[in-house]
């Protein structure tokens, strides 16, 4: 028995450094010297902030606009995914009609396919209604598919929660949508936590989407302004890029560490009950 909790703690040190020598390695670059990402030690010999002052004042590049833009995208996105979400995973739980357990079988199906197999079919969608672009086009690709991915999150959820609740409000007066609203999403709160912050953190840091959609500098997020930093066959600005990919990862970092007991709440929640 203590040979298998040695071994399991070994394993769980090698991932851990597997994860957290990289994410230390970036932020030590970032605070270096010079431009190269090349260093003979991890901790830097001389320490500077510059290349976070560049990143709002360096005017070949615009990382600031790129930050409003990824900040729009993602909470909006996180609010109509949510909702979306909600509204849907409601209607599955509680209500019985046509097509219901196809459409579940349906959502089930689709989720065994990675997203990315659309990228051709939303291509030639967007074009057709000149979306092209648009931020509004990425945040209804991220929304929509971010119904497809939680819906049964959200529906077991949902499922854990007593009918006679409903009853009770139904009896007293209430509405379908006064029990859902009264009811329902105040009980919910866990779960929609879990689900936006999962949303937000999908737009923050997508590439491939934004990459196909938008198409010019002014409209570009982090991620894809970020990788056209680097992928110039002239650029030097590696150091640069760490910094930015560092700034990229603090808004997430703080959410999940200040939403951190609503996840932990909303995941095993919504996994009793299918």
């Amino acid at each position: 028995m203590k040979l298998q909790h040695f071994i399991t703690y070994v394993i769980l040190i090698l991932l851990t450094l597997s994860v957290v020598y990289p994410a230390l390695w970036i932020v030590m670059s970032s605070l270096k010297e010079g431009n190269s990402l090349y260093s003979e030690t991890l901790i830097p010999r001389a320490f500077t902030f510059d290349h976070y002052k560049d990143l709002f004042t360096n005017t070949r590049y615009q990382y600031s606009l790129w930050y409003m833009n990824t900040i729009k995208v993602a909470v909006l996105s996180a609010i109509l995914g949510t909702i979306m979400t909600m509204l849907g995973s409601y209607a599955m739980a509680r209500f019985r009609f046509v097509g219901r357990k196809f459409g579940l079988m349906g959502m089930l199906v689709l989720n065994m396919f990675p997203s990315f197999m659309s990228l051709v079919a939303i291509y030639i969608l967007l074009l057709q209604f000149e979306l092209l672009n648009s931020h509004w086009a990425l945040i209804l690709v991220y929304s929509s598919g971010a119904f497809i991915s939680n819906v049964f999150v959200a529906k077991g959820f949902y499922d854990t929660i007593p009918r006679s609740l409903d009853e009770a409000a139904r009896i007293d007066g209430a509405s379908h949508w006064k029990v859902f609203t009264s009811v329902m999403i105040p009980l919910s709160k866990p779960m929609l936590t879990y689900i936006s912050l999962v949303i937000f953190n999908g737009a923050w840091v997508d590439f491939i989407f934004a990459r196909l959609i938008l198409r010019t500098a002014d409209q570009e997020t982090l991620a894809v302004g970020l990788y056209d930093i680097v992928n110039q066959q002239t650029s030097t600005d590696f150091t640069f890029f760490a910094a930015g990919a560092v700034l990229l990862s603090v808004p997430v970092l703080l959410l999940f560490v200040w939403l951190q007991r609503f996840l932990v709440d909303g995941l095993t929640a919504g996994a009793s009950k299918g």
